[in-house]
């Protein structure tokens, strides 16, 4: 048992190092005084100061984050009323059926996905920039945000909508004061994801990202092909730090709203 234990943490241990290898070793580098990465010729903060002096750069960030935001949101307010259909369909085959169709989009190739929106806005005559990597990210994160919800639903024991029907509450009543209470980890967790995923996402918005308008990712990209520069070093760096401080963020919540939910019950016999 021992020996067993052992080898399945220096499988763990192996696999974290495989995975965040490339992450420190670019991390590393954006200190770098040398601007190469073949040596480490010192410590320096100049690569990050020419990030933060390119203006150009700085309106990027800010686009990135504007639809990082306004898609998680749409798609958070989306994506419940979603999950809220779905869970009230009583049909197994029809319930089935509709998370089929949710989990397209998903299961989907990034590249087929981006394809797709680009042919729909050409022949819709959708001018490309702010309005079609907003349409796209809310697309791509809804069904992210069914999938996280769902499950909060489907734990939610049925007696506590009918007592609070017995009390009175109405229809209304019912979703904001028990609903909504009950599957709030689960909205958490679909926004936080539907924004890291809108921070992350490279193939689709590098479809339909039109002339005047990029987000990081595609900028990103578009520096690393005009050659290696540390600059991209330190913007990938701080893009890593806010998708982790977004991480760090959602299971803080997540932990904290069930101490909440544990509190009550501790003091019952």
């Amino acid at each position: 048992m021992k020996r067993n234990r052992w080898s399945a943490k220096l499988y763990l241990v192996a696999v974290f190092a495989i995975l965040y290898a490339p992450i420190v070793y670019l991390v590393s580098y954006s200190f770098n005084s040398g601007g190469t990465m073949r040596g480490f010729d010192g410590f320096t903060l100049d690569w990050y100061k020419e990030v933060f002096a390119d203006t150009r750069l700085l309106i990027i960030v800010l686009n990135t984050l504007v639809v990082a935001l306004l898609s998680a949101v749409i798609s958070t307010i989306l994506g419940v009323i979603g999950a809220l259909a779905v869970h009230r369909v009583r049909r197994s085959r029809n319930r089935n059926a509709l998370l089929a169709l949710n989990n397209v989009l998903i299961v989907s190739s990034d590249v087929v996905i981006g394809a797709s929106f680009l042919i729909l806005f050409t022949l819709a005559g959708v001018k490309l920039g702010f309005g079609s990597v907003l349409l796209s990210h809310i697309a791509f994160s809804v069904p992210i945000v069914v999938i996280m919800v769902l499950p909060k639903l489907q734990e939610m024991n049925p007696t506590l909508l009918d007592a609070a029907r017995d009390l009175g509450a109405g229809g209304w009543d019912v979703l904001a004061k028990v609903v909504l209470p009950f599957i709030k980890p689960g909205i958490f967790a679909g926004f936080f994801m539907a924004l890291t995923y809108s921070l992350d996402d490279f193939a689709v918005t590098f479809f339909v990202t039109g002339n005047g308008f990029s987000t990081l990712s595609v900028e990103i990209y578009s520096r690393a092909r005009q050659g290696v520069s540390l600059s991209i070093n330190a913007l990938s760096t701080l893009l890593f730090l806010l998708t982790l401080l977004l991480v760090v963020g959602y299971y803080w919540i997540n932990r904290r709203n069930g101490k909440a939910a544990a509190g009550p019950l501790e003091g019952r016999p």
